[in-house]
């Protein structure tokens, strides 16, 4: 999930037959169920809206998180996670194309990618679905399903929160370092909350993470 330039590369190679297959604009998905009941405490939602704020096709040219406004208050409730926080890294992971097409011929360039709006990689998304209401998805639905990204992304952070101990060492917060986590994993968290200085990829992702944060917070607050 950590931004880089290193997609450009990928993205190169399958430029050619993200043409071929891309129409314009996707049907977006059907929100993933959210009957199961809620691990570790988190709030259940009795209800999900639809993967897209609207009943039209989404047009991925013209993709912007606050689309996904909705999803995000229902999913960080679902998780108990902030929903803000939840925003502010789908803006962070905002750098790239998320084109289902573009996504589906990256995949095949390069089996590694991350998927879906909040580019998670398949490891991260298959243990974070055990034992949670979108436990019967698959990593390849990501793409062009919002909701499930949305969804998958705050059980992740949640995850994280269980793992991040109650006193820290300097000056992040437990959001700062809950987006740490989500970008370079769980075991730098861990050492960041002991308080090891950030290194420069860690430091970026924070400081866009801060930028963001005023605009995500308008998103989700509607």
């Amino acid at each position: 999930m950590a931004r880089g330039r290193w997609w450009l590369v990928a993205a190169a190679a399958v430029l050619l037959g993200w043409g071929v297959m891309h129409s314009g604009t996707n049907p977006t998905s059907s929100s993933p169920s959210s009957g199961a009941a809620a691990r570790d405490g988190a709030v259940a939602s009795p209800g999900v809206p639809a993967a897209s704020p609207s009943a039209s096709p989404w047009n991925w040219s013209s993709y912007d998180p606050a689309q996904c406004a909705a999803q995000v208050r229902v999913y960080a409730r679902q998780a108990g996670v902030d929903p803000q926080l939840v925003m502010a890294i789908l803006y962070n992971e905002a750098y790239k194309p998320h084109d289902p097409a573009f996504e589906r011929a990256w995949l095949q360039a390069n089996p590694d990618a991350a998927l879906g709006i909040a580019n998670m990689h398949r490891a991260t998304f298959d243990q974070t679905k055990q034992g949670s209401p979108f436990a019967d998805s698959r990593w390849t639905d990501l793409p062009g399903n919002p909701a499930l990204a949305v969804q998958s992304a705050a059980w992740y952070l949640h995850d994280l929160a269980t793992d991040l101990p109650a006193h820290t060492v300097g000056p992040l917060s437990r959001d700062e370092l809950l987006a740490l986590g989500y970008n370079t994993g769980p075991d730098n968290m861990l050492a960041f909350a002991r308080g090891v200085p950030l290194g420069p990829s860690a430091r970026a992702y924070l400081d866009r993470l801060q930028g963001n944060w005023a605009r995500a917070g308008a998103a989700v607050r509607g």
